[in-house]
């Protein structure tokens, strides 16, 4: 295997050598110059500013389909991401984050890098199977996956370069050889470094990480985290007299029957449901810090009324059915994930539903347990 890895090095080389230099080719008597039409068929790259692209067009409802039979297999249906292959849609506004979500629509700077790489190199093990329209198709369905575009869009070579992608001006030259490298090269320092010798200025009760009894003095008895199956509870020491109540009121407080808590959901059921939710993970968030991607935030969704996530630019369809009325209860959260299109005819979402009464029952009770 490594002498034929060698042997297409040498052969790649040298026939890379020809083209570029055909002197060598007349003096040393190998090979020929190569015809412009041979190199016009290497020469399949495409430039930011749309130089080379191929004449062509593709829509969004086209790039769909040819997506989920080319595609879809390792990027998912709607760009979510399978296994270890990369994510292509989502992202929005995550590159300062601690765990950016590079994709298409968050990191890539030009449209010309996804037609390029598209038409070059996918699918994987079948590169170069794919049309020039079809290309045109797959680019336009994943700038409406990251809601770039609307789903009637039709990407040409004519309008390729219109569109102009959210970070193309998060790039930049790298000039820390220049800028910072020059403050970190200094003679280090090997003998008396320090300004003078060392000496405790703090004790542990001074900074109050010793626990200290009433008087003053540190506690002979520490709490004891205790933890359960269910919940953690600290168990302080056994006190010396027990707890007296002083008022009548206190008493019958004391007295009063406790209230009756209300039913938990099935944690196995919301362990579930959080699986099942990483499908949706790449355009909807959840959490204390979650934002709008290329779905709304789905914080307190259960029972939220349709269209009503501020700062999110709802499909036609969707705000035509929530100024119906619609409401995202159980009923209508089953429904709409079991068959998104079905649903409601014209939705930006491309997924194509959980089938399972199972997954839905489980994602909508993992999603009830974020508020708004």
């Amino acid at each position: 295997m490594s002498r034929l890895r060698n042997l297409l090095v040498c052969t790649v080389a040298t026939a890379a050598m020809s083209l570029a230099v055909p002197a060598y080719a007349e003096k040393l008597g190998l090979g020929r110059a190569a015809l412009p039409e041979e190199v016009a068929a290497w020469d399949v790259s495409v430039l930011p500013d749309g130089s080379r692209l191929r004449e062509g067009s593709g829509d969004v409802a086209t790039g769909e389909e040819v997506f989920g039979a080319q595609c879809a297999a390792c990027h998912g249906e709607f760009a979510e991401g399978l296994d270890s292959w990369p994510v292509l849609a989502g992202g929005d506004g995550s590159l300062r984050d601690p765990r950016p979500v590079k994709t298409v629509g968050s990191y890539w700077p030009h449209l010309s890098t996804v037609w390029d790489y598209v038409h070059r190199s996918m699918p994987f093990g079948a590169a170069q199977t794919i049309s020039v329209d079809e290309t045109y198709a797959i680019t336009a369905f994943l700038l409406y996956s990251n809601g770039l575009v609307e789903d009637d869009f039709v990407l040409s070579n004519k309008n390729f370069t219109e569109v102009v992608m959210p970070n193309a001006e998060g790039f930049y030259p790298d000039d820390r050889t220049t800028a910072e490298y020059p403050g970190f090269v200094v003679a280090p320092c090997m003998t008396a470094c320090l300004p003078a010798a060392p000496k405790v200025t703090k004790r542990a009760a001074e900074l109050k990480v010793t626990p200290m009894d009433p008087d003053g003095k540190p506690a002979g008895t520490l709490p004891v985290l205790v933890v359960g199956a269910a919940d953690a509870a600290v168990v302080q020491p056994a006190a010396t007299e027990a707890p007296v109540v002083g008022t009548e009121k206190a008493t019958k407080e004391a007295e009063a029957p406790a209230e009756p808590e209300v039913a938990a959901a099935d944690p196995a059921l919301i362990a579930a449901g959080e699986k099942v939710f990483k499908k949706c993970a790449a355009c909807h968030k959840v959490g204390d810090e979650a934002k709008n991607g290329t779905g709304p935030v789905l914080n307190g969704i259960v029972g939220r009324a349709a269209g009503s996530i501020e700062g999110f630019k709802y499909s036609k369809p969707l705000m035509a059915m929530a100024e119906g009325g619609l409401v995202w209860d159980d009923a209508a959260l089953s429904s709409f994930l079991e068959n998104p299109k079905g649903f409601m005819k014209g939705t930006k979402m491309t997924f194509a539903g959980l089938k399972s009464d199972e997954d839905r029952a489980a994602v909508i009770a993992y999603l009830a347990g974020f508020g708004g």
